[in-house]
């Protein structure tokens, strides 16, 4: 049978839990008064589940998982939230790991096709899951929640080469895992929040193109790749949405994300101090 303190000490927190609950809420109620609002939706049951969490267990690490097409804002988003987390001294909160870096080396591939343009025409693509080592990236996930310091891969956009253990990234609680198939079945089960970035079309394909542009990708081979990349996010990043926890506006000015991640932190903060 449990004793008196046990049982205030459940009162208490469960009163937080409520307290951090409805701080939130306010907080997203004077997002949603903004013109370009971060916050889209939120699954109200992942809201309470995820504060009692926080309450019971402060110390558990969490996989926040951020996906959306290419060129959404994905990384802005995480740039932005992580500069936020850098102030005060919060560098042990949070590490974070690129889907991008999990590209498998097809540097021989570019090299026999001569040129991007005739690589795309081969049917090749760097929009399907299977373009990535996602078993390896799920891997170092589970290795950072467990507390386990692992080497990422780095992958060269430009010349499409992967060199293994070349980013050393400790354990946190906080690992911001991004990148387009973080929703995908493969990594899905391991991350703890799931994000989605949702972004207009037509803003996305104006974004990409520059971004191509900048990798040596122009004229007919960009044009065939944003086509393979607008085919493959119809089958494998668009239908992740509906299994996202939180969607994410991907028109929101950088400022904004690290405002108001900063905000959240604090707030949190503050609360959790009274346990």
């Amino acid at each position: 049978m449990e004793d008196n303190q046990t049982t205030r000490q459940k009162t208490d927190k469960t009163a937080l839990i409520f307290k951090i609950v409805a701080s939130l809420n306010k907080i997203l109620d004077e997002d949603q008064k903004q013109k370009q609002p971060l916050f889209l939706s939120i699954n109200e049951q992942f809201l309470l589940k995820f504060v009692t969490g926080i309450v019971k267990n402060p110390q558990k690490s969490y996989i926040i998982g951020i996906t959306g097409e290419s060129a959404s804002g994905k990384s802005t988003l995480v740039n932005n939230a992580a500069k936020a987390l850098l102030k005060e001294k919060r560098e042990h909160l949070f590490t974070t790991l690129s889907c991008d870096n999990y590209y498998i080396d097809s540097s021989e591939e570019l090299k026999k096709a001569g040129s991007y343009e005739n690589l795309f025409m081969t049917g090749f693509s760097f929009d399907t899951p299977d373009a990535l080592n996602l078993e390896l990236m799920k891997a170092h996930l589970t290795s950072l929640k467990n507390g386990c310091s692992v080497k990422t891969p780095q992958y060269n956009f430009v010349t499409c080469e992967s060199v293994p253990d070349q980013n050393e990234k400790k354990p946190a609680l906080i690992i911001l895992n991004e990148g387009l198939f973080v929703l995908n079945p493969i990594v899905a089960d391991v991350d703890d929040i799931k994000i989605y970035v949702f972004t207009p079309f037509s803003i996305i394909r104006e974004r990409w193109y520059a971004r191509a542009a900048s990798r040596g990708k122009i004229g007919h081979a960009a044009d065939l790749q944003f086509e393979n990349v607008n085919s493959a996010a119809q089958v494998y990043i668009r239908p992740t949405m509906q299994n996202a926890d939180i969607v994410i506006n991907g028109l929101t000015t950088a400022e904004y994300i690290e405002e108001m991640t900063e905000k959240i932190i604090k707030m949190i903060e503050s609360i959790l101090s009274e346990l």
